[in-house]
């Protein structure tokens, strides 16, 4: 994790929170918090895409564009290369 910390303030009940999850996990608090940062930032990034796909479904022409590339891609998969794995 990167180097480095700030002060902030958080609620009482946040604070125990973090303390318990932190007995709980074994984890410091700093490294609880900063999953739930994570977690927050993911979810939140899922959220604003769910919204943009159902916008862009309500485009009858944005979304029939989305599906044509879709399609070009998903040929993609079958091209007969290898991978490294």
């Amino acid at each position: 994790m990167a180097t480095g910390s700030a002060t902030i303030r958080i609620t009482n009940q946040s604070r125990e929170t973090v303390r318990e999850l932190a007995r709980e996990t074994g984890l410091r608090q700093q490294e609880i918090l900063d999953l739930a940062v994570e977690a927050y930032r993911r979810q939140l990034f899922l959220k604003n895409a769910n919204s943009a796909f159902t916008a862009l479904r309500s485009k009858p022409v944005g979304w029939s564009a989305e599906q044509a590339e879709r399609e070009v891609w998903d040929g993609a998969l079958g091209d007969g290369i290898e991978g490294d794995a």
